[in-house]
Parts: structure tokens; sequence; C-alpha cells
């Protein structure tokens, strides 16, 4: 009953985590629940994708025993609207999943990274700060997306959260590295308790369509090759969209201690703990689809070297998480991707 009378505001709404979060609290708290929701419905990608996980969320909020749920059209980068919001909706718990995604998208169009994940994250934190003008209660605690990608081209694996993180081989890495460095700052000079997020390649039912998973099943139905970078070998730490609500409940609803230093910060992996080759996942992809009929053979592929921004492997040290909740991701591959098959055979497919 951790969220019973508290207005959460989650910003990326209609994304991938931000609308299965917000699902998930609402179907897992009492009526009392608000959750406050920002997206700028931008067209990166599928917009009737973002707007079918709205409509999913407006269902939940309509079962009188689920929370409420409220839509805020906007920017993150428009101070004045995050301002209005934390005025007129006093949330208690601020969620930040919004941000530009993609890593190699980040090389040739800059501009949005900076607009979206610099200044929107400042906007936020600064919302946040102000929270707490004329003695008001102020907000609880800040969660925060950050990435697997922080880690760069380190070698040493699995990437552990004192591991250095300074060398980062994408734009996209960068300005995930500096909400890091930000957040650590305003808790620092402000008291705000937060919490980062370093997320490991998720992926699931209602994903990103700019994923790879999503991408090689519209390639193979329309009958084009596949590209399979690195020759193949390259590897990631996969974790399904479920393990990553339940670990992303988990930290909203404790809020960190007070470090050495007097900061209440907290960094956390959500990784599979697992990481697998890219050619095992592609194996995996294509049983799946095939087993739901969705394609009759194995894809044409196409293997090429490694791209600008990718990395060789990406795996997570969660030994904070297990040792803080008493939880780590643990989704199979096959479960995992057989449950995305099944939703895209029905979401695309079905007539």
């Amino acid at each position: 009953m951790f969220y019973t009378n508290k207005t959460i505001l989650i910003t990326g709404v209609a994304g991938f985590i931000g609308s299965y979060l917000a699902k998930y609290i609402l179907e897992n708290s009492d009526h009392t629940v608000t959750i406050v929701g920002i997206d700028n419905l931008n067209d990166y990608y599928d917009v009737t994708l973002k707007g079918t996980r709205l409509t999913l969320l407006k269902d939940a909020a309509e079962i009188p025993a689920n929370g409420t749920f409220v839509f805020v059209k906007g920017n993150l980068a428009d101070k004045e609207l995050v301002n209005s919001v934390f005025q007129e909706y006093s949330p208690s718990i601020v969620v930040n999943l919004a941000a530009q995604a993609g890593v190699r998208y980040s090389i040739t169009n800059p501009d949005s990274y900076m607009e979206s994940n610099v200044m929107g994250f400042f906007n936020i934190l600064e919302a946040c700060r102000h929270s707490y003008d004329d003695g008001a209660k102020g907000i609880e605690h800040l969660v925060y997306a950050s990435s697997s990608s922080v880690y760069g081209a380190n070698k040493k694996v699995p990437y552990s959260l004192e591991d250095q993180v300074d060398h980062p081989v994408s734009l996209y890495a960068a300005t995930k590295k500096s909400n890091e460095l930000f957040a650590y700052a305003y808790s620092k000079l402000y008291g705000i308790p937060s919490t980062g997020l370093r997320f490991f390649t998720v992926y699931g039912p209602l994903g990103r369509p700019d994923m790879a998973y999503f991408g090689f099943t519209n390639k193979i139905l329309q009958g084009q090759k596949i590209a399979i970078f690195n020759h193949g070998d390259m590897y990631r730490d996969f974790t399904y969209i479920d393990d990553i609500i339940i670990g992303l409940s988990n930290v909203i609803q404790k809020t960190p201690v007070e470090d050495d230093n007097g900061v209440k910060y907290k960094l956390y992996n959500i990784g599979n703990n697992k990481p697998e080759s890219l050619m095992y996942f592609v194996e995996t992809l294509e049983k799946c689809l095939m087993e739901e009929g969705i394609i009759s053979r194995p894809a044409e592929k196409e293997f090429l070297p490694m791209q600008p921004g990718d990395v060789y492997q990406t795996y997570a040290d969660v030994t904070d998480l297990i040792n803080d909740f008493g939880f780590k991701p643990s989704t199979s591959l096959y479960d995992g991707l057989r449950k995305y098959a099944k939703w895209y055979k029905e979401f695309y497919l079905s007539t």
C-alpha cells in the first residue's frame, strides 16, 4: 500500500517503460493514487503505438478500484509547462523516464538529445528543488532512467557500479552520464533524494520499433535481409520489461539513505545478469516467430562490421539490487521473446 494517497509524476508516460510502470502502479495500488503522465508524443517511432499505450492506461484508470490517470501532452524542455504541472499536482514522487532514445540516432541528430535528455532533465530537477520552497513538503523521491550505455567500451565485466564511466562512445551515453552527475549535485545541494537506474537492453510486447528484435521481425516479414553487426560477435544483457517494472517499483518505494557525504543518492544496474550472444538472440527470435506462425523460415542475414556507437557487450552486476531488495531479473530470453511474438501476432497480424 505504499502508493496510497500519493501523486506520482511519470515523464515519458507514453513510452515503453513509462506506460508499463504507470499501468502497474494503477493496477497494484488503490483508488487514492494519482498518476500524472507527461509525454510529447514525438514521431521518433510509430505514434500509433504510443496512442495504444495511453489507451491501455486510460482503460486501467476507469476500473473503480484502480487509481486516477491524468495525461499532459508537452515537452520537458518547456520549463513553464514543467513548473505548471508541479504547481497544479504537487507530486510526491517523480519518475523521469522521458528521453530521446537510441544510440545510433544520437550520432546524426544530437540536438534532440540535448533538448530532451539534458535540458528536459534539468527542468525536472529545478522543479523538484522548488517543490521545497516556502517550507513546503517537497518531493519524497526522484527516480530517473540512466542506461547501461554509460559503461561505454569498458572491458571489465560484469559492469559494476564502482567502475569508471568516463569514456562514453555515443552522445546518448554522454547525456545519460550527465543526468547522473546533475542528480548527484542536486541531491547534495538541495537535499533531493534521488535514485538512478542503469537499464540493460529492455525488450518485450509494446516495445520500441527501433530496437533490434522489433526491427528484425519487421524486416523478416517483408522478406528483407537482417544486418548482423560485428559479424554476430556481440553480447547483450537482455532484460524483459516485467522485470524492469518490478525493479522500478521496488526502487521507488525505498528512498536512499545518506551516504558518507550526507547525500541521499543511489544508483542501480537493472539487467538480466546473463549476456546472450547476438546470434543466439536472432536464432531464439526466429524460433519464437516460427512457433507463432509469423514466419516460415529463418531470415537471410548480412554480416557487417561493428557500427559507430556500439559496444561489444553489456553485462550487469546486480549485487546491490539483490542486497537491497532481494530481487533480480530472471525472465529467460526465450520466455520473453515468446511473449513478444504472441503480442506481435495479435497486434499486427490479427484481422
